[in-house]
Parts: structure tokens; sequence; C-alpha cells
């Protein structure tokens, strides 16, 4: 492995977020079978799921090195989870994505190779329509053949610049990583970053349910001095189609509130976040 950092001797982890959908699940899951670059562990981050994603990750223990992080289902407590899934990884760096993003077959590979100290990671997205989301197999997604455009377009995706993520072509992702006009910013569903710069800001702030938790929590990251690696397309995911009935006025009000405060007083820890998670 040929990573820019100081010291090759690391452990990677994947921190994977859930909540009652096995069905995509399992797709993201199947991806991480074939990576190049196999990681040391896979902790999935279980926001209250049932007893089928339960008997769904169990029937992975023999294939991925998987650990289940769960609490009971109290709303959409995603930040709560995570930071959970954080005290409980054993990895030197870590991987951040969710349940519904099948990861290339590089895409380990591509995060550990990237890894530097005093930066984090900013990975990319395509996504995908419901009807080619659902005909994903085990096949097209171990194999890696789900991300050719080839298989993309007789699979119903309409063919567009934002195909060029896809492409496996060192130079042109090198270059279109450089003049891409979209910010590196922490995404929840693609990124990485050391643990122990994670534990430093106190995780993510659970005071947040959904809309920006994952932005503001690279942002006190920056605020720690930690700049961010723009790796858009290279760093790639299919990203599932699926509905958002979490998603409120109320929470992306509260929490772009918070994201400004952070912003302008310049905060590194959450009053809110990882100390104490024992007692909660």
């Amino acid at each position: 492995m040929n990573s820019d950092m100081d010291n090759d001797n690391f452990t990677i982890g994947v921190v994977i977020s859930t909540y009652n959908n096995p069905e995509w699940l399992e797709k993201t899951l199947w991806s991480y079978i074939g990576q190049l670059h196999f990681p040391d562990e896979i902790i999935i981050a279980d926001d209250g799921s049932d007893v089928r994603t339960r008997d769904l990750i169990d029937s992975f223990r023999n294939k991925l090195p998987i650990k289940h992080v769960w609490h009971e289902d109290n709303g959409f407590q995603k930040s709560r989870i995570l930071n959970k899934a954080l005290v409980a990884a054993e990895s030197d760096y870590l991987i951040f994505t969710d349940q519904d993003c099948v990861a290339r077959p590089d895409f380990v590979q591509v995060h550990a190779c990237s890894a530097r100290r005093g930066y984090f990671v900013s990975g990319g997205y395509f996504k995908l329509p419901m009807d080619t989301s659902r005909s994903l197999g085990y096949y097209d997604v171990e194999s890696g053949v789900a991300f050719s455009l080839s298989w993309l377009r007789k699979h119903g995706v309409k063919l567009n610049w934002k195909c060029t993520k896809l492409l496996r072509c060192g130079w042109f992702s090198s270059l279109m990583n450089l003049i891409t006009p979209a910010r590196a910013s922490w995404n929840g569903c693609n990124a990485s970053g050391w643990r122990e710069d994670m534990i430093r800001i106190n995780g993510y702030n659970e005071d947040m349910q959904y809309g920006g938790q994952d932005r503001e929590f690279g942002e006190r990251l920056v605020n720690l001095g930690i700049r961010p690696i723009q790796k858009r397309y290279s760093a790639i995911v299919l990203h599932l189609d699926h509905k958002r009935p979490y998603r409120t006025r109320e929470s992306i009000d509260k929490n772009r509130a918070i994201r400004k405060n952070t912003r302008v007083h310049r905060i590194v820890r959450t009053p809110h976040g990882i100390e104490d998670i024992s007692s909660k």
C-alpha cells in the first residue's frame, strides 16, 4: 500500500450507519467482501433496528469482521449511535458511510492510500434510481461490475456528466478532484479520518438530528486544524435510492443554527458528544 502518511502500519475500520433497511444493508455489506484492501473491522452503527437487521448481520459474521453496535429506537439518533460506534472502534483510521452506499472494490484502498496526518478525506457518491438500486445483485456488487457505465446504462441509468465520477482513470480522477468546484467536506456517506482526531473533538454533536450533523462534525475537525482532502472522483460509492421520513424543517433549521455557531465561534469540542457515553 502506497500511503502519503508517515507510517504505513495503521489499522483501518469502516463505520456503517443503519436503521431498519436490511435489504439495502445487505447490498452494502456485499461490497466489502470484494475489497482490494480488506478492512480490519466493520462497525454497524444501528439506530434501533429490529431483529431482521440483527439476523442479517449475523449471517455475515463468517465473511466480514463485523461488530454490531445497537441501541433502542428512540427516534432519529444517528449522532448518538455513531458516537457509540466510535467508542467501540479499535482501528487507528476510520471510514464513515451509510447502509445505502455500495462501495467500489477499491474504496477502502483509496481511503487508506489517501490517509495523512493532519487531514481527513472527503469522498464522492453516485445516486441510483430506485429500480436500478433494487436490481443490484451479489455478483454485480462484489465484482464491481455495477460501477461500469455499460451496466448502469443497461439497468436504466441515463448517462450524463455526473457519470464521470465512475471513470477509473487515475490522471482524470486526480484532475477532477483538483478542479471540482465542490468543497471538500465531511460527508456522512463517504468520509474518513483519524480516530484520535475524532476523539479530540468529542465526536458527533448528539443535540443534532437529521440535516447537516455530518458537516458540523467536519467543521469542528477543520477548527481543530485538520484539513480536508478532496477525493470525490476517486473514493466512490453507489448511493441507493430511499425516502427520508425523518427529514423535518425543525431539525434542519436547528442544525443550521448550530453549524453557524460552530463556524462563528470556531468551536472544536461539542458539549454533547462522546464524553461519559457509557452512562447514556
